[in-house]
Parts: structure tokens; C-alpha cells; sequence
């Protein structure tokens, strides 16, 4: 049974939708979705050491997320958003 069939979106009343439900495979991702969210909490609690390892060495926390945020962005578009927001400072007298 491939994973489309294995619950269908729509249930019929002379149907028991039941039946269609893959008990192994439904185990199987409810175990990998607890899995991965047990990981993501415990990467989430080592980002947060990190930021508490460097704020202790007299880095800025907030200004590093802002640099891990600026670098996820393309290139381009950073530099039309740097350019913009040149330009609206100095429109008010900030730049």
C-alpha cells in the first residue's frame, strides 16, 4: 500500500475508514515526528548556549541574529533593501 492510499482525504459512510489506515506506517511517522521534534529542541537549546557563549565574550546577541538573518537572504535582494533603506535615511536627515 503506497502512502497516498494509506488514509483517504474523504470519508464515505458505508465505508470504514479504518480499514484504509497502514497501523505500521502511521507508527512509523508519528515515531519520526517525535524524533525530529526532540532534535529540534535540543538544537534549539545548543543555539541558545551559543548565544549565551558569545554574549559572554562581549558579543551583541540581538546584532548576531541579525547577521545570521541578513546572510539567509540572497545577495541581491539585501543589497536593494540596503540601498532603500540608504536612501530613506537620508530623506530624513539619519544618513
Amino acid at each position: 500500500m503506497d502512502n497516498a492510499s494509506c488514509a483517504s482525504n474523504t470519508v464515505n459512510a458505508d465505508e470504514n475508514p479504518i480499514q484504509d489506515i497502514d497501523p505500521g506506517y502511521l507508527q512509523a511517522v508519528v515515531d519520526r515526528i517525535e524524533r525530529l521534534e526532540e532534535e529540534k529542541s535540543e538544537t534549539a537549546t545548543a543555539i541558545r548556549d551559543v548565544y549565551s557563549e558569545a554574549k559572554g565574550n562581549g558579543f551583541d546577541p540581538k546584532v548576531i541574529r541579525e547577521i545570521i538573518r541578513l546572510r539567509k537572504q540572497d545577495p541581491h535582494e539585501l543589497d536593494e533593501q540596503e540601498a532603500i533603506l540608504h536612501l530613506y535615511k537620508q530623506a530624513l536627515g539619519m544618513g
